[in-house]
C-alpha cells in the first residue's frame, strides 16, 4: 500500500517531469553562475527564493521517488506552478540571456530547450 508522501509525489510527478526539463547536473552547474545569482526576489536580502528552489529541486532530483517526503511533494506543485505563471510571461524578442529565461533555468526549466 502506497504512503500519504507516495500518493502525494505521485500527483504531481508527470507535471514535475514536464516542468524541470533540466538535469540535476545541469541546474547545479547553472546554479553556480553570475547569471543565476543575478535574478529573483531577494527578500531577505541574500540568496534568491528562485536560487534557493534551484538547490531544493537538485536534491529532489537527486533522490529515489520511492524516498521523496509530502514537503518534496509540494516543492514538486510550487516549481510546477511557478514555471507555468512564468511561461505565460515570456517577453517578445530573444530570451537567451534574458532574465526571464535565467530566472526560470533557477526554477529547473529552461525555455530554449
Amino acid at each position: 500500500m502506497a504512503s500519504k508522501a507516495q500518493d502525494a509525489v505521485a500527483e504531481v510527478w508527470d507535471d514535475w517531469r514536464d516542468a524541470v526539463n533540466m538535469t540535476a547536473k545541469e541546474l547545479e552547474d547553472f546554479l553556480e553562475t553570475s547569471e543565476s545569482k543575478s535574478v529573483g526576489d531577494k527578500a531577505s536580502g541574500g540568496e534568491s527564493t528562485g536560487h534557493e528552489s534551484g538547490r531544493r529541486i537538485v536534491e529532489i532530483e537527486r533522490s529515489k521517488k520511492g524516498d521523496l517526503t509530502d514537503d518534496d511533494a509540494a516543492h514538486m506543485r510550487k516549481v510546477v506552478g511557478y514555471v507555468h505563471r512564468h511561461l505565460a510571461q515570456r517577453p517578445s524578442g530573444d530570451v537567451e540571456n534574458s532574465a526571464w529565461r535565467y530566472s526560470l533555468m533557477n526554477w529547473g526549466h529552461d525555455p530554449t530547450k
